[in-house]
């Protein structure tokens, strides 16, 4: 191989002449152009490949999640919430007194609520920090939970996470805006993060 600079002879798999010290032309091209594909497929230390941005669950995918867990804990809910209405009946048919009637219904209503944010909580902070990372409704769509770095989300992460987003929602007034915005953001920012998915710095994304 000769320099293009200097014309001095050099040996075939050479980078820098070793008479005027400048590059082969050809051989930092072509090794550059060789060795990019290698350093941009590597991942990153730890084994963890950061997701790409098609990788993120969408809000479409994780509304439809949302549904089938939804039905998972409603159906059991919607049986307690018979058999504490079918208690009250013999009470309510025997009574014309309207405060007699706000206080065998409201103690019921508001242990109904309690039931269900428990059981939501437990179910959501238990699945998602799971080996599974996901909720049933999620797992049928194949998504899953992390945290920024990719790894399973603790308990009290993924417990903050549905306080963040759903536990809010039980909140009068503001629970149902605050719930409406928080599921439009997971629709609209760049990496498909709902507002609780910010503040729990979490991500939701698709199984390869």
């Amino acid at each position: 191989m000769i320099c293009s600079s200097c014309g001095a002879t050099v040996a075939d798999g050479t980078a820098f002449c070793g008479s005027c010290g400048r590059p082969i032309v050809g051989y930092s091209l072509g090794q550059t152009s060789s060795a990019i594909p290698a350093v941009a497929s590597a991942a990153p230390a730890g084994g963890f490949s950061v997701p790409q941005a098609n990788f993120y669950a969408g809000f479409w995918l994780r509304f439809v999640a949302a549904i089938i867990d939804g039905l998972i804990l409603g159906i059991p809910l919607a049986f307690i919430a018979f058999l504490l209405i079918a208690s009250a009946i013999p009470f309510l048919t025997h009574t014309q007194d309207p405060m007699a009637v706000i206080t065998t219904i409201l103690p019921r209503i508001l242990f109904l609520l309690v039931i269900y944010l428990v059981a939501s909580w437990l179910y959501w902070g238990l699945m998602e920090s799971s080996s599974w990372q996901a909720t049933l409704g999620k797992k049928a769509l194949g998504l899953r939970v992390t945290d920024l770095a990719g790894s399973r989300p603790t308990f009290g992460r993924a417990s903050g996470r549905f306080f963040a987003g759903r536990g809010i929602s039980f909140v009068p007034s503001i629970g149902g805006l605050y719930f409406l915005i928080d599921c439009i953001m997971a629709g609209v920012t760049e990496k498909k993060q709902a507002l609780h998915d910010m503040i729990a710095s979490c991500l939701v994304v698709r199984n390869a």
